[in-house]
């Protein structure tokens, strides 16, 4: 543990696809990954929906999502090394905004920048819905917006891809926690790991919801705040005869699919929705309560079948939310050889690939030479030129 050459706090989805490209990209210096729980059990990455979308409203987010997205489905065969063989359960079957009233201006404008953009979306009517998602209700609905190459795969297997990949690739993985960053001259010089100093010029802040943590150990703040995110599954009444996509209801709650691995497993819906006003702080804790309350009504007013659903599991994440819901990326201004990426508001696993690749080019070349990642920097808060998109779940 005397030195590295890059060393990664945070081995989740972001931290091992950095790494992975680090190696793959043609960097031979010793990479070094530490991650303070080599379970995972507390893991954003472990305990996310899985979603895969382009469909986003900013320049900058459908970039990522385009790279990250392709990426994706050519995963499993990338991933795949030695005895290791990937299964991210990759389900493209669509994301489906449906959009009322009081969206419908907001959502043409986004598809006109999405198609602007090379994004593959579709437009469609009511009827078109109710051909594609027979048992939606949609006696409010005016449109559809459909995304046929996006989808979802399986946390936990895009988690533990990534980090064989990484490991096959070269990278280094310690367990343990970083207790200190150190400086001198504006520079890293080093990290503790615990008592023991590990040399480095190089630290990328790759550790979620706990990166204002970590730029405190480095003498910066970090405007990145942890806020918990609740999930239910559900199982259904009986083997659905078709399968969802991602169906985005107009009041927030949306679901996927959660397919039977094998012939004796029940057929299951995931169910998410984001409390606006959710306070911050490393709250893990489900509060089953909140499905009477916030997530039954209106999925049962979608879905009428749905009426009589109670979850069977439920569980929280920790999302790392921004002031403008934004990724933080780049290296940090004021302490050369500090990288960040952060902040990603609910969409790092969604992004891992491309935040990785372009970690890769900040750090080999100086520049994000296949992303333009330029309107991640941290800087902007600073300046005032927040980054927007309205297309945040």
């Amino acid at each position: 543990m005397t030195s590295a050459d890059v060393v990664i706090v945070g081995g989740g989805v972001v931290g091992c696809s950095i790494a992975w490209h680090l190696r793959r990209d043609g960097f031979t210096g010793r990479v070094v990954v530490v991650e303070r729980d080599p379970t995972y059990a507390r893991a954003s990455s472990n305990l996310a929906m899985g979603g895969i979308r382009q469909q986003f409203s900013s320049a900058a987010n459908v970039g990522m999502a385009q790279y990250s997205a392709g990426f994706y489905e050519r995963f499993d065969d990338t991933m795949s090394a030695g005895d290791f063989r990937s299964d991210a359960w990759l389900r493209q079957r669509g994301y489906l905004f449906l959009v009322d009233a009081d969206n419908a201006e907001r959502f043409e404008r986004r598809i006109e920048t999405q198609r602007a953009l090379g994004v593959a979306v579709e437009r469609w009517s009511v009827d078109d819905v109710r051909e594609h998602v027979p048992d939606l209700m949609l006696d409010d609905i005016v449109f559809g917006v459909f995304g046929p190459r996006d989808g979802y795969a399986d946390p936990k297997r895009v988690l533990a891809g990534f980090r064989a990949g990484a490991e096959h690739a070269g990278a280094e993985f310690i367990a343990g926690e970083v207790t200190d960053v150190e400086r001198e001259k504006g520079g890293v010089v080093a990290v503790r790991v615990g008592d023991a100093r590990m040399a480095t010029e190089i630290v990328v802040n790759a550790s979620g919801p706990y990166a204002a943590h970590v730029g405190r150990m480095a003498g910066v703040d970090l405007p990145v705040h942890a806020v918990r995110q609740q999930l239910f599954r559900c199982r259904l009444p009986h083997v659905w005869p078709y399968r969802f996509p991602m169906v985005i209801d107009p009041s927030g709650v949306h679901w996927r699919h959660d397919d039977a691995r094998s012939p004796d497993d029940p057929d299951r819906i995931v169910v998410a929705h984001t409390k606006p006003d959710e306070p911050e702080g490393e709250n893990l804790t489900c509060d089953g309560s909140r499905w009477e309350s916030e997530y039954a009504p209106f999925l049962s007013r979608r879905v009428p079948a749905f009426r009589d659903l109670k979850p069977v599991d439920g569980w929280a994440g920790l999302y790392e939310m921004t002031p403008d819901h934004n990724a933080i990326i780049g290296e940090h201004p004021a302490v050369r050889g500090f990288f960040l990426a952060n902040g990603f508001s609910g969409h790092g696993l969604m992004m891992a690939p491309a935040t990785g690749k372009a970690v890769s080019d900040l750090i080999r070349n100086g520049a994000s030479r296949t992303i333009d990642v330029t309107p991640f920097r941290i800087a902007r808060f600073a300046h005032g030129t927040l980054l927007h998109d309205d297309a945040m779940l």
